[in-house]
């Protein structure tokens, strides 16, 4: 039987609200070993995601101090999720299509429910789709990556 996305994702994720500030969404991630926080609004729907390399690339390469901003200022958006039933060969297809190493997962209310990351791909234990994630996600579009 396919997997789905509920299968394989990291249920539960540590969420941040877009006006936490980035030095405490920098040491959530620190305290659960993640590079991806989802920023949720207050009716807990996605709007963005904060990755390690947003913050080192849009903050403190820049010189601004991680205290002085928010998750809002620095978040990806448009933010691509999938959904809990969503079958993994599709999951894969969007993390290739949008050059992304990790999908919040949401519910059928579209609120956040879990994550999955490359990593879960790969520990499904799917040699072909592995192959095929981490290829299309490192080749090169011209355009910075986040």
């Amino acid at each position: 039987m396919a997997k789905l996305a509920r299968d394989v994702m990291t249920a539960d994720p540590v969420c941040c609200s877009p006006i936490t500030t980035l030095d405490q969404v920098a040491r959530l991630m620190a305290q659960n070993d993640c590079g991806e926080i989802p920023v949720l609004n207050e009716n807990g729907r996605v709007v963005g995601v904060v990755t390690d390399r947003d913050i080192i690339c849009r903050v403190v390469a820049d010189g601004v101090n991680p205290r002085d901003c928010t998750a809002a200022y620095c978040m990806s958006e448009p933010v691509f999720t999938v959904g809990i039933d969503t079958p993994i060969e599709d999951v894969v297809t969007l993390m290739e299509e949008h050059q992304v190493r990790r999908l919040p997962v949401v519910d059928d209310d579209n609120c956040c429910a879990g994550i999955i990351s490359q990593a879960d791909i790969v520990a499904i234990g799917q040699p072909r789709l592995t192959a095929e994630l981490l290829s299309q996600i490192s080749r090169e579009t011209g355009r910075p990556s986040a």
